[in-house]
Parts: C-alpha cells; sequence; structure tokens
C-alpha cells in the first residue's frame, strides 16, 4: 500500500490555482500598460478595498509592518509615548511602535482567544500612555467593543493590526474600522494575499489619510513638492492588480476555511484545546491554533504521518533578542500560549479530506 502523501502547512501555488487565469491577466495588463507605481490599479484597489471593509479611505503600502509605523507616526503623539501591545502578539506590532519612536507596553492576553484580555487594560496603563496597538490574532476580532470604551475613557488613540483578519467582524462591523488606522499586510500566506509583500491603511479621518498618502510618497502628493518627511513605502501597481482578482473571491475563500475549521471543531479529540469561538464573532481563521501542553511531542507524531504544522510563535517578543532594554517583565500568559500553542493546516488549498486526515491522525496520539 502506497504512503499517504504529505499534507503540507501552506501550499501558496495550489492556494492561487484557482485563479490563475484572472491573475495572468491582470498581471499581463499592467505589464502591458506601462505604468507601475501609484496608478489607476492601486487606485481602483483602494477603492474596492474600502468599501469592502466599510471604510471611507484606503492607502496602500509596500507591507504591514509599513502600514503600522507610517499610521502611529502619523497619529503625532509626543515622542516616547507609551502604546500598549499585546504581550503575544507577532514581534511586527512591537517594532513598528518602537520604530515610530514609542514605547510598547505589554498586556497579557485572554488565554482562550489569544487576543488581548480588555479586563487587563486598567492595570496596563500609565501617566504616558497615548494610544493601544491591538493585533486581531489568527482571524478572530479582538473586543473591540471594550477596548474602545476604555479608550475613549482615558483619551486613547486606536491602532489595530489587522495582518491577520481581513473579513473578520464583530457584530457586524470589519476589523480595520473601530479605531483610528486599521493596518493589513497582504502577506502571500494572508487570507487575503499577494504574489509578494503588500499592505494597506484604512482610516475614517480624512486628515490621517491625507498624511498618509504624502508619507508613503517621500512626503510627497505633488511631484517634487514634499510636505512631510516621508519615506518610499508604495503600493506597486502589479500587485495591486493581483489583489484586486483575489478581493472578488475573498468572500469564497474566507467561507471554505470556515468550513475547513468547523470540521477541525467537530473532529478534533477533547483533549485538545480548541480556539474560543463567541456568538458576536466572524471568524477568519487565518489560523487555526490549538494548544497542548506537549505540543512539540505532538508536533513530531504529526510530522511522522505526514501532517506539517507550525508555531505561532516559538519566542514570545519580550525574551527576543532585539527587544533587550526595551520590553522588560513577567508575562506568564503569552509564555504559556508560545509553549503551547500549534497551528493546524487549514489554508485555501486544503480539502476536507486533508482535514479529516489530519483529524484522523490525531486520534491515533491520545497516548502523547
Amino acid at each position: 500500500m502506497p504512503e499517504p502523501t504529505t499534507i503540507e502547512y501552506e501550499q501558496l501555488a495550489r492556494s492561487n490555482q484557482p485563479f490563475m487565469e484572472e491573475l495572468e491577466s491582470a498581471a499581463s495588463r499592467v505589464i502591458r500598460g506601462g505604468w507601475y507605481v501609484l496608478g489607476q490599479e492601486v487606485t481602483a484597489f483602494e477603492e474596492e478595498f474600502a468599501r469592502y471593509v466599510g471604510a471611507r479611505h484606503c492607502i496602500g503600502v509596500a507591507n504591514g509592518l509599513d502600514a503600522l509605523i507610517l499610521s502611529i507616526e502619523a497619529l503625532d503623539l509626543p515622542k516616547g509615548s507609551d502604546i500598549l501591545v499585546a504581550s503575544n502578539t507577532y514581534i511586527a506590532t512591537i517594532l513598528a511602535v518602537v520604530r515610530a519612536g514609542h514605547r510598547p507596553v505589554l498586556v497579557e492576553p485572554e488565554l482562550t482567544t489569544f487576543n488581548m484580555d480588555p479586563a487587563r487594560l486598567p492595570k496596563a496603563i500609565t501617566p504616558n500612555t497615548r494610544a493601544i496597538c491591538v493585533t486581531h490574532l489568527f482571524g478572530k476580532t479582538c473586543r473591540m467593543d471594550a477596548i474602545g470604551a476604555f479608550a475613549r475613557e482615558h483619551g486613547l488613540r486606536v491602532v489595530e493590526d489587522c495582518a491577520q483578519s481581513h473579513s473578520a467582524r464583530l457584530g457586524e462591523q470589519m476589523t480595520g474600522t473601530f479605531g483610528d488606522a486599521g493596518c493589513f499586510s497582504f502577506y502571500p500566506t494572508k487570507n487575503l494575499g499577494a504574489v509578494g509583500d503588500a499592505g494597506a491603511v484604512v482610516t475614517n479621518d480624512d486628515a490621517l489619510a491625507d498624511r498618509l498618502r504624502h508619507t508613503r510618497n517621500y512626503g510627497s502628493k505633488q511631484k517634487y513638492v514634499n510636505r512631510y518627511v516621508g519615506v518610499n513605502s508604495r503600493l506597486d501597481e502589479l500587485q495591486a492588480a493581483l489583489l484586486r482578482v483575489k478581493l472578488r473571491h475573498l468572500d469564497a475563500m474566507t467561507a471554505h476555511k470556515r468550513t475547513l475549521a468547523d470540521i477541525y471543531f467537530a473532529g478534533l479529540p477533547d483533549w485538545v484545546a480548541k480556539p474560543e469561538q463567541r456568538a458576536d464573532e466572524f471568524d477568519v481563521f487565518h489560523i487555526y491554533g490549538i494548544r497542548h501542553a506537549k505540543r512539540d511531542a505532538l508536533r513530531q507524531h504529526l510530522l511522522a504521518h505526514r501532517v506539517k504544522t507550525e508555531v505561532h510563535y516559538p519566542i514570545p517578543p519580550h525574551h527576543q533578542d532585539a527587544m533587550k532594554g526595551i520590553l522588560s517583565g513577567s508575562y506568564p500568559i503569552a509564555e504559556e500560549l508560545h509553549a503551547t500553542e500549534l497551528s493546524l493546516p487549514i489554508s485555501v488549498g486544503h480539502s476536507v479530506e486533508d482535514i479529516e486526515r489530519v483529524i484522523e491522525v490525531f486520534h491515533s496520539a491520545e497516548h502523547i
């Protein structure tokens, strides 16, 4: 009997295959058109994505990190302000705070959702706190009702890191529209992924949008007239054209991933800690992250049975060498999540049969 094929964690070529004809046509249109930076494709994508999310403005930039840095800078906070950030977020969120000239102050997450715990905000705030930068991890919306109320009470600005939450909603409202700015990455593995690096900021603030349109392009909207000290961080025409194609299919891709998640919820054994689901949250499962005390042994068992997984993330931010002298303190919930989290295959390129086989392998691992 032949060995079963390996279930990869992610297969980007396979995920893009259903759209290949449209993607190739869009790429050819841009190349033949001869305009490659800040042209009609970027403008069209910005309009379409803003409309999709429910925001007044969308500003395309080079990547998700730049979206965060430029958004935080555009808030014009006093230099060295404290900004509250989840203690278990991906390092990019914290790097953005530091690069913008501010001090990250870590807030522990909820153990069951991986997202910032609003109940911990009162103890984290300092006299120097001026903003909150939330991360909607794994495709699950943070509790922006409670976080927004806290921000309003204390006069704090809010930036949303939406790199993993395209289409995610709290109630009927999509991520990116709760705060002053919503920052998106379109890295190829995202639910809405480019074929390379790309990013965007959405906002309902006209002045903030105008500043971002300047700063992404050397501080200029009019050629050779520079209003701000800007950078070169522009969404290019090719990526914008490809993103326009995939945006048309985003709801279908999200529905597929939610179907795969439902199979996990129904079929995984009870000894696995599954993601928490809440009735008013529309999760999009960029990552399906489970928890298990013997995560590494479980991961090896899955690999031995040709199922590949990932860990998001193996090292908490406050233990990273880059954060020495910047982050300090003890964050036991973040450390537990980083030690126990395991990400299972759940891409657009995976089939129902793939997920059912993953579940079969889990049921052979009860000895771990």
